[in-house]
């Protein structure tokens, strides 16, 4: 079940992190907040990567060997990784439609799974 709530907890973290990284570009296309000063897009985005903490600690907690959990701090790391850029694509591909995925994309993401795999290979 650690594993679970761990991937879950990723999951939902990277979720906050993208948009809070990248939302506002999409917000500012839709010239909803195209006139704020930069400093008050900064502090909106933290209120959203305070989400965004408040889901990855408890996951890296979670999930942590020297805490009970099943992964190691490689094995979190890769994986918090790979679940980071499966949610940019979704993001990307989603919300901004000018943006598509290229076969060197693809050869990326196969590269992602070959490191998922060697980082929890025994």
């Amino acid at each position: 079940m650690k594993a679970l709530y761990t991937v879950l907890l990723l999951v939902i973290s990277n979720v906050f992190m993208t948009f809070a990284w990248y939302g506002h570009l999409k917000l500012q296309q839709m010239k909803l907040i195209s006139s704020w000063p930069l400093w008050l897009v900064i502090i909106f985005s933290w209120g959203i990567a305070l989400a965004e903490y408040a889901c990855q600690i408890p996951a890296n907690r979670i999930g942590f060997l020297g805490n009970g959990g099943p992964f190691t701090l490689m094995q979190l790391k890769v994986m918090q990784e790979v679940i980071t850029l499966i949610i940019f694509t979704l993001f990307t591909t989603i919300f901004f439609r000018g943006e598509s995925l290229q076969w060197n994309h693809f050869a990326a993401f196969a590269c992602l799974i070959m490191a998922v795999y060697f980082v929890f290979m025994k």
